[in-house]
């Protein structure tokens, strides 16, 4: 357990220490666990690092991310270039199949709808955009519709679990239906907490993952 202050202080320190980002123009606040990161970057990519840096941090069980993306005058670009840039970029992207993602922009902001038969597929669309000059912030709204059997899709996630060598598996209750599953239990980081789901993700079936997992003491 951390004091806020002690918490406070070890996400500023990871902020600083991620090259992405240039630390002194976000603030943190922590409070119960409950971290806010506010200020203003320049580009949506900081904003991301900003929030995923914060989550590496131990102690952190929830946080507001209040950050805002100003865009320097000649970073600026209209939403029909911006669009132009994001399909280019599926064209080049191995994994992304570019035929079944709609793409829409408002005002920089980019989202994503369509459906894919693997997570990774959707994430890889999403990692496409977040650097593209421009943008202002991206929503994934892609699905994931697997056309493989969900039949042993617990079993498969409860042996991964186990292979993970950070992610104590006894802890972490898994169930599936339908290509949903779902995770229960406590984990020690969010570091541990994202594994988990990623893990989920992995397997063939997975339409959905609902992560009910606490980040807490063992």
């Amino acid at each position: 357990m951390y004091s806020d202050t002690a918490l406070q202080k070890n996400v500023i320190d990871e902020l600083a220490w991620d090259p992405a980002l240039t630390a002194t123009e976000i603030g943190v606040a922590a409070k119960a666990g409950v971290v806010t990161l506010s200020g203003k970057v320049r580009n949506y990519s900081q904003k991301y690092a900003a929030e995923k840096a914060a989550r590496r941090v131990s102690g952190v069980k929830a946080l507001a991310d209040e950050v805002e993306v100003h865009l320097l005058p000649e970073h600026k670009r209209n939403d029909t270039d911006i669009a132009h840039a994001v399909l280019n970029g599926f064209i080049w992207n191995v994994s992304v199949p570019e035929d079944k993602i709609q793409v829409d922009v408002e005002d920089g902001w980019v989202t994503l709808r369509g459906n894919v038969e693997w997570d990774f597929q959707r994430r890889a669309a999403e990692a496409s955009v977040r650097s593209l000059t421009g943008v202002r912030g991206v929503s994934n709204l892609i699905s994931v519709m697997p056309s493989v059997s969900v039949s042993d899709v617990k079993g498969k996630i409860e042996s991964a679990l186990k292979r993970y060598a950070e992610i104590d598996a006894k802890h972490v209750q898994v169930s599936a239906s339908d290509g949903t599953v779902t995770l229960r239990g406590t984990v020690r980081s969010w570091t541990e907490r994202n594994d988990a789901e990623r893990a989920a993700w992995a397997a063939p079936g997975v339409r959905q993952v609902q992560d009910l997992l606490t980040v807490g003491v063992l």
